[in-house]
């Protein structure tokens, strides 16, 4: 059994990889987490074979990002976000707001609930937004279905938009020409990566995408306030997206974009829509702060912290504010919007809900 396993998990590295390495061939934005999903996804959807990679794998590819992205923070970073927060905070909730009345404009004319819709479209994690669906009775099976809707439109368009408007500010750039230092082997020196791992791993289900972000924090204030912190191998970078994509690729299903039918294409569209609005939104925070108009686009960005911060390295942005402040909406809309919805849809007559 076990050799049986090992066999489909190098299946399914070997599909990933040939993915992602085809899209850094054709220099697609985002190559081996994009490239490994693609691949992953449509393997799965033409052969019904089932890909093996088990989720601590897959957390262990979020966890070696987070440490990564931890090395770009230096003590100027948190100095230089704070008077960007307001703002940011102000353009987040504009974007869920017109998140919330777009998803419900739309049922007047298609047969879904306000509350099945509104959870459906809200820029937020997917698992967090189906379980408080769930608990205001909405239809969790097309909350998941118009979340993946969502989630892989934001994935494919947002860094290809931004690598082609921005590509003259340095596409292609590798994580350690963004750090600003090249690689050297570290030696004993990532025993220091060793509590950023084990906390990430402790405490990864007590806060939201807390394999990320615990690891992240860690390392960036280990990196801060006692030593400057060995930079993390390349390929071991690359083994991490690749393993993030074949994760979320084998999770994404065509039978349930299927089940989702015509609807699919109307979530496609209140996605798009949210994309330029939050184009827009960024274009304003760079005009009002002196954030540079790549990090504030990506800041704003209805995207993933993971592939928001990727891309920021490859277009001259600045990953460090935008982890933070991607960190601050994420916490922002997991934490505050659904308690908010819930109050909201738990007031409104039922015969207006649905």
């Amino acid at each position: 059994m076990r050799n049986i396993a090992l066999t489909r998990l190098l299946e399914a590295y070997v599909i990933g990889g040939m993915g992602g390495y085809m899209f850094y061939l054709a220099n697609l934005p985002l190559p081996w987490v994009l490239g490994a999903l693609t691949s992953i996804m449509l393997y799965q959807g033409f052969s019904k074979r089932k890909v093996y990679c088990p989720e601590p794998l897959k957390q262990s590819g979020f966890l070696v990002l987070g440490l990564f992205f931890g090395l770009y923070f230096t003590k100027d970073t948190l100095l230089t976000v704070v008077p960007y927060i307001l703002p940011y905070v102000l353009s987040t909730i504009a974007l869920v707001a017109v998140s919330i009345l777009n998803s419900i404009l739309v049922t007047r004319w298609i047969a879904v609930d306000k509350i099945t819709s509104v959870f459906g479209s809200i820029p937020g994690g997917l698992s967090e937004m189906v379980i408080a669906s769930e608990s205001l009775n909405a239809k969790s099976s097309l909350v998941v279905i118009f979340q993946t809707v969502r989630l892989l439109t934001v994935l494919f368009m947002v860094p290809f938009i931004v690598v082609h408007i921005f590509s003259s500010n340095g596409i292609g750039q590798d994580v350690t020409a963004a750090i600003g230092r090249t690689y050297e082997f570290g030696g004993w020196q990532y025993l220091w990566f060793l509590p950023a791992v084990i906390a990430g791993v402790m405490f990864k289900d007590k806060i939201p995408a807390g394999i990320v972000i615990i690891p992240l924090a860690l390392t960036a204030l280990i990196n801060i306030t006692l030593i400057e912190m060995a930079i993390l191998p390349p390929l071991l970078l690359i083994f991490a997206q690749i393993t993030v994509g074949i994760g979320m690729g084998k999770g994404i299903a065509f039978a349930d974009l299927k089940l989702g039918g015509k609807y699919c294409v109307v979530y496609f569209g209140l996605t798009v829509t949210l994309i330029l609005v939050s184009f827009g939104l960024g274009m304003i925070l760079a005009a009002v702060t002196s954030l540079d108009l790549p990090t504030a686009i990506l800041s704003v960005a209805p995207g993933g912290l993971i592939e928001m911060v990727l891309t920021a390295t490859s277009v001259g942005g600045d990953p460090a504010v935008v982890s933070s402040l991607q960190l601050i909406r994420l916490l922002f809309i997991i934490i505050v919007v659904p308690p908010l919805l819930k109050w909201y849809f738990r007031k409104m007559p039922k015969e207006k809900i649905a």
